[in-house]
């Protein structure tokens, strides 16, 4: 019998067409603004007078450690999501409560290790993939702030994912537009020396991007205490339960994994690229900036499916998880089809207004075009990595991740960069491979949809009358 609660949730009673705009409108826009903080740096790093394009290929450097974090916070996050979605739809409070404060307390661990490494690890790896020393002091110098100060986009990851399950994702999103604004305000005045602020330049960026994160972790840290009421938050909560956080991490592994090898993609393609020149790092590193407008709008249509076929799959509806996983699909092609549209037509402009050198520009605008071909199989794959997740497929969901960014792209952009080194082909070709990468993983991911559907859709039982 389903939870008496569940009549005034509208996780279990509005329109699932309907529940999915209302959940993901907001975490689009949260997603989007989440993109603001390398764009806005980069923009800015790149108008730095005489340095500006090395500044560029630094900050290009640093964003794997970046996305890392990012990864490593977030797939946390959507395993407290999904999680605490699935006990609210059960009707078990106390093991959603649970759950929140695990996740207090999983966040401050990996800002213990992320400070480590800020502390003793960037040096080495931003050597690892540039011999220029001015780029390699300004990269470890951006990197040290943002790792030493982790602890604002862990907690941010986890309180937007909190509310997000909570059905009150217009709150995350609030929470996101604070942090946005706070870094957008301070880039200009720490990077070029503004109302009297002295002018830290590359430094200047990451302290504008790490106290804007705090402003988003702690806007969305009070307005989880105001708005769910539902959730207890006494220390009781916050000790650490294997259970718990073994169940965390059976959805948001899967997460994690499909956020970090971005990471590891970007760091490998960087070394694959540096080889054909610096200025295919960045390139790609600005263009990949570029495109998370796009990318991480599905992203965050993807955590608004997550919550919505978890629930249901909690609650027993097969109907709403069907309806879930259709629409799911179809609004999120429908993100990508603007976005391809989109960066076919602003490529040039887009690319223009960082400044670049005219073969760098050239090389940006390049890729804008070639890489958006893939967007709609991108779409599709990001679409079915959250509803694996949501349907506890959280192998399936990997899978994918390992396919379209390690699997996929790695070797085929090592062969065409030695194809364009050999002088068979240009640089244009290496942008190719994003789109065989997509395109081969989307096919895995329907062979995985169809089992899927079969084991855990059809298995669900009948909708109660």
């Amino acid at each position: 019998m389903n939870n008496p609660a569940e009549k005034d949730n509208k996780m279990a009673v509005m329109p699932v067409n309907r529940l999915i705009i209302n959940m993901g409108v907001p975490v689009i826009v949260s997603m989007m603004l989440q993109a603001v903080y390398n764009i806005v740096d980069s923009a800015f790093v790149a108008n730095m007078k005489d340095t500006g394009e090395m500044a560029l290929n630094a900050l290009t450097l640093a964003f794997p450690v970046q996305m890392l974090m990012v990864a490593i916070g977030v797939g946390t996050g959507v395993g407290v999501n999904a999680l605490l979605a699935k006990s609210m739809g059960q009707g078990d409070m106390e093991k959603a409560s649970k759950t929140a404060g695990n996740g207090v307390f999983i966040m401050a661990v990996l800002y213990v290790v992320f400070l480590l490494f800020g502390l003793f690890g960037t040096q080495s790896y931003v050597a690892s993939q540039t011999k220029n020393p001015v780029i390699e002091q300004m990269a470890t110098q951006y990197l040290k702030i943002c790792c030493g100060l982790s602890f604002g986009v862990l907690y941010f990851a986890l309180y937007e994912k909190v509310l997000q399950a909570t059905g009150k994702s217009m709150y995350s999103t609030i929470a996101q537009i604070s942090g946005a604004v706070v870094n957008i305000v301070l880039d200009p005045i720490m990077i070029y020396g503004w109302l009297g602020c002295p002018a830290f330049g590359v430094k200047g960026a990451a302290y504008a991007t790490v106290i804007g994160q705090m402003a988003s972790a702690l806007c969305g840290l009070i307005l989880h205490l105001v708005a769910n009421k539902e959730i207890k938050n006494s220390l009781s909560y916050m000790k650490p339960s294997g259970q718990i956080i073994k169940g965390i991490y059976a959805i948001g592994f899967a997460a994690i994994v499909a956020q970090a090898l971005m990471s590891v993609m970007t760091y490998l393609l960087n070394v694959i690229f540096v080889r054909i020149g610096e200025n295919v790092v960045t390139a790609y590193g600005l263009y990949y900036k570029i495109q998370q407008f796009i990318l991480f709008a599905a992203f965050g249509l993807r955590d608004a499916i997550t919550p919505v076929v978890s629930f249901n799959h909690g609650m027993g509806s097969r109907e709403r998880v069907k309806d879930g996983v259709k629409y799911g699909l179809l609004y999120t092609l429908g993100i990508m089809l603007v976005g391809f549209v989109g960066l076919e037509i602003l490529a040039e402009p887009l690319a223009g207004i960082f400044g670049l050198s005219g073969e760098t520009k050239a090389l940006c605008v390049s890729a804008m075009r070639i890489v958006s071909i893939s967007y709609m199989f991108a779409g599709a794959n990001i679409a079915f990595q959250g509803i694996f997740q949501a349907l506890d497929s959280g192998l399936e969901s990997l899978i994918i991740s390992v396919c379209r960014q390690f699997l996929f792209v790695i070797p085929v952009a090592y062969v065409f960069a030695e194809m364009v080194l050999s002088g068979i082909c240009g640089t244009w070709l290496v942008w190719m491979s994003f789109v065989i990468a997509e395109v081969l993983s989307v096919l895995v991911s329907l062979i995985f949809m169809k089992r899927v559907n079969k084991n855990r859709i059809m298995a669900i039982r009948r909708e109660a009358v």
